[in-house]
């Protein structure tokens, strides 16, 4: 940031924010996550938006830069981490009841991320939210998005499955 600050036109500038990227990036990756598995998305997400921040002023202010390419593909990774990131809260929401947080967090994914491999499952916990909500005309419209953009959807069957449970229960 002070190197930024300071000489906010050296040549060197786009390194400065591709290493800024880059700690940022490997700042969540540690021995205990690499050995226990746990992925990215399910830690705070403060230090992927930064380094996408990073990633993507990189990219923008210095599109022919050595290091763009290599940010390019790094922000699309962190695009999809930042929406299972948010779809894992949307399903910890689900889990707990709170169908309404569930799918405002489910809704902002589908906004802010509609390339994301996320959107499908964010769909599905849109389209669950809004039938135990009692909420038919959303989870109608939110199913015919789904249908339309995923037709042979996985996690739709799982949805139906987890319905017909939900209903021999209620």
């Amino acid at each position: 940031d002070r190197f930024q600050k300071l000489y906010p036109n050296h040549p060197a500038l786009d390194y400065v924010l591709y290493l800024r990227g880059l700690v940022n990036f490997n700042e969540r990756i540690g021995i205990l996550s690499v050995m226990g598995g746990q992925d990215i998305a399910e830690r705070d997400l403060k230090a992927v938006r930064d380094a996408f921040d990073a990633f993507r002023t990189l990219t923008t202010r210095f599109p022919d830069s050595k290091y763009a390419e290599d940010a390019r593909a790094r922000t699309v990774y962190l695009v999809n981490a930042m929406a299972s990131g948010e779809v894992s809260v949307a399903r910890y929401y689900f889990r707990r009841s709170a169908y309404v947080a569930a799918a405002n967090r489910a809704q902002g994914v589908v906004r802010q991320y509609q390339q994301a491999p996320a959107v499908e499952e964010a769909l599905q916990i849109l389209v669950q939210s809004y039938d135990r909500l009692g909420m038919t005309d959303l989870r109608d419209d939110a199913k015919r998005v789904l249908e339309k953009n995923f037709p042979s959807s996985g996690v739709q069957a799982s949805a139906q499955t987890e319905r017909r449970w939900w209903q021999v229960w209620r």
